[in-house]
């Protein structure tokens, strides 16, 4: 792993070479095998969780770790793993992360007690916080400025693709194999990876490469984000208002202040903070969030109204999601070639207003929505979201200097990290409260006796996730009314919550207003000079 070009400022050429190292078309394969395994584990060990309770007998505070575990991890090491990359090369770290993804993913096969599991999604965490920005650092330094979009929509098809997709493969899965094969997936995934990323991967380190750590910074921006995720998965069973949420909050705040300042006094910070005077760079890190807030906060929901109350199968729910899938199969690239032909600024605000009309559509879905209008703005929301997860990116990494390319990849994730927990969980706030003010009106409106006390809390909970809570041997017709007020209730919720995910969407249209070509993308590193 030791192959490796030290260049200063210099772009790459595509046209003929010797060999397959350094190929561009080559590394953005060998990346995008990596990420997809990344990105596919974020999605279709959802759909393994229950089959993972009942095997192991786990509590749902355990299944909830297994989940919590690998986002928590995920989420605190993106920057740190930027800077490694930048350090040592990112071609080392993709392949230590690919390597150790893999292995975990069998580990985590392996194992049959809880504790096991939890302490393998860590490790994955890890390992894939190494491997995504290190896949961006790679094919910045690959691609020249004018063909960098054009691969950073690929490899947004690729994050698509595999993150809707990952329902369905985990549904065929649990049902025809075991829910270990879910994780024993990755596996020949990485090993491939692994093998082409050998043969073709090559390092591009630059004379003013980073060249030490900073402990301190690492500890406290740690610490910030481990905080502020931790209270953002927990508030929905705390509440936000609760002292422990706050406490978290709090000492997050308390060490990102901290962390500020002492990256203001060290020589070669961690994250440096002069990076956010590019207004475009600081615009494209917020509109990733309120991107990733709006997308997986949105779909979230999505996935409980197909399966629990349309009753639809695993399979049969991610199948109806593939006009999401399909658009941005087809918009992600296309997007790419329109970002490099006008620049990111009106395909950025056009994608997010395109991603609020999806919202605001979705919003006025039923409990009997045919196919057809689910299929409607389903299409739109992946036409819409194309190239935002193209132009973010682009701008994010291309107002970067090269030597921070790394650093940037990690922050674009941790971005959208931070913004898809903090929308699942501020959605879901206002789902709970929202059934919570209905619930017990709808019921009385079917002519059902009140609910009592004791009873009425586990009811809400379970129609915030769109299931009806019918007793067993409960009357047809009487088990009717609770199916209708339950799924009115939730229907009524999930409306709300997307429309308040299309203010945000409005937000960061507004924001991408901002934005504007990287001034740096023409520094990309050489490749196979």
């Amino acid at each position: 792993m030791t192959s490796q070009t030290t260049v200063a400022d210099a772009t790459p050429d595509l046209g003929p070479r010797k060999g397959l190292r350094g190929h561009p078309w080559l590394t953005l394969l060998s990346v995008a095998i990596g990420v997809m395994m990344v990105t596919l584990d974020g999605t279709i060990v959802a759909v393994a969780n229950p089959a993972i309770q009942k095997d192991l007998g786990a509590s749902l505070a355990d299944v909830q770790w297994i989940t919590n575990a690998y986002l928590l991890a995920l989420a605190v090491a993106l920057i740190t793993a930027g800077k490694l990359g930048d350090r040592f090369g990112h071609r080392l770290t993709f392949l230590v992360g690919t390597t150790g993804f893999a292995v975990a993913s069998g580990a985590i096969a392996l194992s049959d007690t809880v504790p096991a599991i939890v302490g393998f999604r860590v490790l994955q965490g890890l390992c894939g916080a190494l491997l995504m920005p290190a896949a961006l650092g790679l094919l910045r330094a690959t691609f020249p400025a004018e063909k960098l979009n054009m691969a950073i929509g690929l490899w947004g098809m690729v994050i698509g693709v595999s993150t809707a997709g990952g329902p369905i493969l985990g549904g065929v899965l649990v049902e025809h194999v075991n829910w270990q094969s879910v994780f024993y997936v990755n596996v020949p995934v990485g090993a491939v990876a692994l093998i082409l990323g050998v043969i073709i991967l090559k390092d591009h380190r630059l004379e003013n490469a980073p060249k030490s750590f900073d402990p301190l910074g690492i500890a406290l921006l740690s610490a910030a984000m481990f905080c502020l995720v931790w209270a953002v998965i927990k508030a929905p069973s705390w509440s936000w208002g609760s002292s422990r949420t706050l406490i978290f909050l709090g000492a997050s705040l308390v060490a990102f202040i901290a962390f500020a300042a002492w990256q203001t006094r060290i020589r070669e910070p961690l994250l440096p903070l002069g990076l956010f005077r590019s207004v475009p760079l600081s615009a494209g890190t917020v509109l990733m969030l309120l991107m990733a807030f709006t997308f997986i906060g949105g779909l979230f929901f999505v996935t409980f109204y197909l399966q629990n109350v349309h009753g639809m199968s695993p399979v049969n729910s991610g199948l109806h999601l593939l006009p999401l899938t399909g658009m941005i199969i087809i918009g992600s690239p296309t997007a790419g070639a329109i970002i490099t032909r006008v620049g990111p600024r009106i395909p950025l605000v056009v994608g997010m207003l395109l991603a609020a009309a999806a919202s605001f559509g979705t919003a006025t879905l039923d409990a009997d929505s045919g196919t057809g209008v689910m299929s409607l703005w389903f299409a739109l929301f992946g036409l819409g979201l194309s190239p935002v997860m193209v132009g973010a990116t682009e701008v994010i990494v291309g107002n970067a200097p090269l030597q921070h390319a790394g650093i940037a990849g990690g922050l674009q994730q941790a971005a959208m990290q931070v913004g898809g927990a903090l929308g699942t969980a501020v959605l879901g706030a206002v789902m709970a409260a929202r059934v919570d003010h209905l619930l017990p009106g709808k019921w009385a409106d079917q002519g059902l006796p009140p609910l009592p006390h004791d009873q009425l809390s586990g009811a809400s909970d379970a129609v915030a996730v769109g299931i009806a809570p019918v007793p067993q041997q409960t009357p047809g017709p009487v088990a009717e009314k609770i199916i209708t007020a339950s799924h009115d209730t939730f229907v009524s919720g999930m409306s709300l919550s997307f429309t308040v995910a299309g203010v945000v969407a409005l937000a960061a249209a507004a924001v991408a207003l901002f934005t504007k070509r990287g001034e740096n993308a023409g520094a990309a590193g050489a490749a196979a000079l």
